[in-house]
């Protein structure tokens, strides 16, 4: 198998995160099986990583001129590694590859993550290798569960360890070898045109191949030699129809100019995922976005205002691809309005981000869902590193002066929409429409704090009694899905906000 990326990409490119990558100086055994193990135990389910040897870094960044390694090590070093990978259990091995760059002999190894998680190795890997023999006659090494954080391999925690066997539990879906589906339902070109979009070193090859061994090189299918079925991931972003296995496997823009549904249109995206979020994108640029040029007398730049942040939006539709579950039998939806912007999927946030992270914007996520599709995302650029979406999201906001995003899901994290507000200049409701707003919203404040009887309510908005305005008012969150009714513990009817 060959590696994905090539080279130069890992040493000078972004494609790969750099905290995926490791530069070795020379070959330790000890650090590079430890570092193996870490990769294949992938606690943060990201991929994986890349191991290089033959690279002096400082600092995580390669020192040039490269240091590269001794023509006549290589092969030795490659037989070793064969021996060393031994000791890790499960047995795992990685892709190693011998390279020759700028003038260097370099060692590459394509680490992804296993499907035998979690994985140990030993502690002292030349006592483990040399036990039992005439010469080593040692005892045999403890063996611990390594693990990444950040750019370093360390020793993983108690709690670490339950996190790895949780996560070996779950093999990601888009990681599964999807067994109603053929090799023959990829698509060549779709493949090529990919290889060549990332750069990758299987691109000028790839004309000369087969479908079948182009999707083996790119470890798109699973299984034995003979019983071979392609990946999820491989189905969503490399077949022509993908909703052929996945119905609900497409985005729906929905424009409502209207509050009675009048003028509605409704646009679907199917074919391959990728290419259906290039299209929505697209669509939503050239059609949606709006732009205010003020021009102020005291300085010669015009300011630009846009009903809506590309920058944001971008973030937010590629986010909902990435994390939807493709076996949930639901679209990605994007609700247009005339004023805001609702992008909602399923299911919502990990339930291990907490409500409190999510009202402060500080979510990080813990697990990743769909890491294949990550990569292959990260790879075209549609999407950026590891928990950089929300904070692009609120930059861009903040740039163009629009109000922070609005987050609504159940409390089970079934689904999750994320709504954009347009920004006040482009705002055309009246006075009176605004007002209600900001009357409906002070009861969805009031309501968040604590489940209250229509009575208490009343009084906490500064009624002596209910009005007509407060229950027609509630009717319409109700209907809205914003707030809900409960039987209290003295059997009163009770409302409380929903998120």
């Amino acid at each position: 198998m060959a590696l994905p990326v090539n080279v130069d990409t890992l040493i000078h490119g972004n494609i790969v995160e750099s905290t995926r990558i490791e530069f070795k100086e020379d070959f330790n055994p000890e650090r590079v099986v430890h570092t193996i193990c870490a990769f294949a135990n992938d606690i943060d389910n990201i991929g994986g990583g890349y191991i290089i040897i033959g690279v002096k870094e400082e600092n995580g960044s390669p020192q040039f001129p490269l240091k590269g390694l001794e023509k006549s090590s290589v092969g030795g070093i490659m037989k070793s590694l064969n021996e060393y990978c031994n000791l890790i259990e499960p047995r795992y091995i990685p892709v190693c590859e011998p390279v020759f760059y700028e003038g260097k002999h370099l060692i590459v190894l394509w680490c992804k993550g296993g499907t035998g998680r979690p994985y140990t190795a030993p502690k002292l890997i030349y006592s483990a290798k040399d036990k039992g023999s005439k010469a080593g006659g040692r005892k045999e090494s403890p063996r611990y569960y390594y693990i990444r954080k950040l750019s370093s391999t360390i020793r993983a925690s108690e709690e670490e360890i339950k996190d790895l066997f949780y996560i070996s539990e779950n093999i990601p879906f888009d990681d599964r070898p999807n067994v109603f589906a053929s090799v023959d339902d990829l698509d060549r070109q779709l493949m090529i045109e990919h290889l060549q979009a990332v750069n990758s070193a299987l691109f000028p090859l790839s004309s000369q191949k087969t479908t079948h061994d182009l999707a083996k090189d790119m470890d798109l299918i699973s299984g034995p030699p003979e019983q071979e079925y392609p990946i999820n991931a491989a189905i969503l972003f490399f077949a022509q129809n993908p909703q052929k296995y996945f119905r609900e496997a497409y985005i729906e823009i929905v424009q409502i100019p209207d509050a009675a549904g009048k003028g509605m249109i409704e646009k679907k995206f199917t074919g391959p995922i990728q290419y259906q979020l290039k299209a929505a994108l697209n669509y939503i640029q050239n059609n949606i976005i709006e732009e205010k040029v003020f021009k102020d007398p005291q300085r010669p730049e015009a300011d630009r205002i846009y009903n809506y942040p590309m920058a944001a939006i971008d973030e937010i539709l590629a986010n909902a691809v990435y994390h939807k579950s493709y076996q949930v039998r639901e679209p990605i939806t994007v609700r247009i309005t005339k004023t805001s912007i609702e992008v909602t999927s399923h299911p919502g946030f990990h339930t291990s981000i907490k409500d409190k992270d999510i009202q402060q914007f500080n979510i990080c996520a813990r697990f990743y869902r769909n890491r294949r599709m990550g990569d292959l995302l990260k790879e075209l650029h549609l999407i950026g590193g590891r928990n950089t979406g929300f904070p692009t999201i609120l930059k861009a906001l903040q740039e163009n002066g629009s109000s922070s995003p609005a987050f609504s899901y159940d409390e089970d994290r079934r689904y999750l929409s994320v709504t954009l507000a347009v920004h006040p200049s482009f705002d055309m409701r009246t006075n009176k429409e605004k007002r209600l707003i900001l009357y409906q919203n002070r009861i969805l404040e009031i309501l968040s704090e604590q489940p209250l009887t229509i009575t208490q309510l009343a009084r906490e908005m500064g009624y002596k009694g209910i009005t007509n305005k407060l229950k027609s008012n509630i009717e319409i969150l109700v209907n809205k899905n914003r707030i809900e009714r409960a039987v209290g513990q003295s059997g009163e009817i009770l409302l409380r906000g929903k998120q």
